[in-house]
């Protein structure tokens, strides 16, 4: 359990994002911090604070019955993953939430999935030699991250079945759809980043900025950062070796 540090300023949640990663999420947390939402809740959280792992792996167990405020007292705003998997427990905690349902073309998104986190984790090898030193760092909250990601994300939103596109493709439309049938029409917006400033800013009651919408292809980054552990995680993986075959050298001779 999260603590607060001050129970009695905790803010609410002002809006729910209830769309999938990958549907344009990072342009739309920076979007919505020029628009005076200044923390945004989001996977990339969870990574810069590995014990709120332990959070969510509890949320999945107790669902309604757990305290969000303990988690999101400092947050004006939750999208993408891990959050949007209870959009609509947190609807009910935070009744004056507005809902954004953040969409992108179903093939598109598969493929950015693909290339992304899926690429990660079933390419990256070395770079998850290099992941397993961060357990020096986190300790047991390091174990829960790599849990939380894959019972979170590989088994409860794709069921273990990612590798199935159209299975996949048709999770994410259901998911959609349902949202859209849940959430009152005045309360949600359904939002393609490729629309830019107008639907999001009238939805909000905000003032459009003079900047443009910011687009972030954060595949290239996330992916970019993958390969450089693997250079790393190959040079750990031939110094240990070479460590290995010192020391037995040593030991016959």
């Amino acid at each position: 359990m999260i603590n607060s540090a001050d129970h009695h300023q905790k803010s609410k949640l002002r809006i729910i994002g209830a769309g999938f990663g990958r549907t344009g999420s990072k342009s739309l947390k920076i979007a919505l911090k020029k628009l005076g939402y200044a923390k945004c809740y989001d996977m990339f959280e969870v990574l810069k604070c590995p014990e709120h792992s332990k959070f969510w792996l509890n949320a999945m167990d107790e669902g309604e019955q757990f305290d969000w405020e303990d988690l999101f007292h400092d947050y004006d705003a939750t999208i993408e993953w891990p959050g949007f998997l209870f959009y609509q427990q947190l609807m009910v905690k935070y009744p004056d939430a507005k809902v954004i349902l953040s969409v992108r073309d179903p093939d598109t998104w598969y493929q950015s999935i693909k290339e992304s986190i899926y690429y990660a984790r079933i390419v990256a090898f070395p770079a998850r030699i290099v992941k397993r030193y961060d357990i020096f760092h986190y300790g047991w909250n390091c174990l829960n991250i790599y849990r939380l990601i894959f019972k979170l994300i590989w088994s409860k939103t794709f069921h273990n079945r990612f590798e199935d596109k159209q299975y996949t493709i048709d999770l994410f439309r259901k998911h959609n759809a349902q949202v859209q049938r849940v959430v009152p029409s005045e309360r949600l917006l359904v939002f393609d980043v490729k629309q830019g400033w107008e639907p999001l800013c009238r939805f909000l009651d905000a003032q459009v900025p003079s900047e443009p919408f910011p687009h972030v292809n954060d595949r290239v980054q996330f992916n970019r950062r993958i390969q450089q552990e693997n250079m790393i995680g190959w040079i750990i993986i031939f110094l240990l070796s070479s460590l290995g075959l010192l020391i037995i050298y040593r030991m016959v001779v």
